[in-house]
């Protein structure tokens, strides 16, 4: 009995910090491209940590029911990038471009509610085959690949790769890989929470330090309500939540469609868990923007994390979110935590995406790899991939709208893959010779 409390214990720990270490590394991102201040950085972390750990909690609880983390969404870290570029390109304000993006994440989340709440979010669940579902998670995962093996090499702007990070980063990779195939007993289930600690503790003892602490005057702080201002909208900023309403509902059906591959069977209906993952996952925009945070969404990597440690109660994730939550109130925990090495959470976090490739290849299998599906997949690959590789800025020129759409891989890729599966029907003869439609 008391090995099962030590295990349970260890279990609630090492989702508290997957929680965090998928927390903690876009605030900085974002910090950085809209220079915002140490203190207003610190400030970012602590709603973002509110609002994971209340949404985690509200879609583990009632909404779809499985131990998915939430955490800032990389499809939205793309959204702010694009229109900071923007502003500075224009010379607008980027405090006036945080309340525009206020203002749609407000929009897609109403949108995202009604979906879920009137049921026709299972309208949509047809355009969403194994095809556009692997290819989504893979183009993410490829995506935010990027971003977080960035933070591991500890690139500065002005003195480039900080070798001696990058070798602490690519250990605490390795280390995670390794004892999640080779570890035995507790040692493998808790690969990832022993990487961060190691990880962690090697990046103290060489002397390097974290610069996102600010100091507060009282013990207790909330987190504050439109802390970039009102929210703005305009006639672009419309049109481009509806459509990433589209990217939000794929993402919550391809996070599920993971998760359900390395969580034992539990006889759920499908189209309800979608239904409540949904009108979830709209309450948490909604809240996103009210506290002044990236989108918050489901995270497809949990997947990848549970295949990684075995954890797959849903109890100890649902301890972990509260107290995500709850620890956002104190500055002085928010601060100590805010130091948590960027490169170590990332090294965490990429090494649970590489388990999220393989998930994105049994998704992608499923169904027979014929001509049809090899030729969507490739041009989907060749054509979303390749955005990423272009020159930043080139598509300037262009209202925002397009702007925003053709400088992300994941949007085009998505569209391309739902379009193509959509209009290229193949034709295949029932027993009695009639032809039906396949798609």
């Amino acid at each position: 009995m008391k090995q099962q409390r030590t295990y349970g214990s260890l279990s609630i720990f090492q989702w508290f910090f997957f929680l965090l270490a998928t927390s903690v590394a876009l605030p900085i991102v974002i910090g950085g491209v809209f220079h915002l201040s140490m203190k207003e950085i610190s400030e970012l972390m602590q709603r973002t940590f509110f609002v994971v750990g209340i949404s985690s909690f509200m879609q583990g609880w009632f909404g779809h029911h499985y131990p998915i983390a939430d955490g800032p969404a990389g499809s939205w870290v793309s959204v702010f990038v694009i229109l900071a570029g923007v502003a500075t390109h224009q010379g607008e304000s980027t405090k006036e471009t945080l309340q525009l993006l206020e203002g749609g994440m407000m929009v897609a989340g109403l949108l995202l509610f009604i979906l879920g709440a009137t049921g026709l979010v299972n309208r949509l669940l047809f355009l969403f085959t194994p095809l556009v579902t692997g290819s989504f998670l893979l183009i993410l995962a490829l995506q935010l690949s990027g971003i977080f093996l960035e933070g591991m090499l500890g690139i500065q702007a002005q003195s480039g790769v900080d070798y001696g990070i990058t070798a602490i980063s690519f250990g605490v990779f390795v280390l995670v890989i390794v004892l999640s195939i080779k570890g035995k007993g507790w040692m493998k289930s808790y690969s990832v929470l022993l990487g961060i600690l190691l990880g962690w503790l090697l990046y103290v003892l060489s002397g390097k330090t974290s610069n996102t602490i600010s100091t507060h005057t009282s013990f207790i702080k909330l987190p504050d309500i439109f802390a970039w201002g009102p929210p703005h909208l305009n006639s672009g900023m419309v049109v481009t939540s509806i459509v990433f309403t589209f990217i939000l509902v794929s993402n919550t059906i391809a996070a599920v469609t993971a998760v359900k591959q390395v969580v034992p069977e539990t006889g759920k209906d499908e189209k309800q868990t979608i239904n409540r993952g949904s009108w979830a996952g709209g309450i948490t925009h909604v809240l996103s923007a009210l506290f002044s945070t990236i989108g918050i969404v489901p995270l497809p990597v949990s997947a990848g994390f549970i295949r990684l440690t075995g954890q797959k109660q849903i109890m100890p994730f649902l301890i972990a979110s509260l107290a995500l939550a709850g620890i956002a109130f104190v500055p002085e925990i928010v601060n100590f935590l805010a130091m948590l090495p960027g490169p170590i959470a990332c090294a965490a976090s990429l090494a649970s995406f590489v388990q999220m490739i393989g998930i994105s290849f049994q998704s992608l299998l499923k169904d027979k790899l014929d001509e049809r599906r090899l030729t969507i997949l490739g041009i989907t690959l060749l054509i979303g991939m390749g955005l990423m590789f272009l020159p930043k800025g080139i598509f300037q020129g262009m209202p925002t709208i397009f702007q925003y759409i053709f400088s992300n891989g994941l949007i085009v890729g998505t569209i391309i893959v739902i379009v193509l599966e959509q209009l290229w029907k193949t034709k295949k003869h029932n027993s009695k010779g009639v032809s039906l439609n396949e798609s």
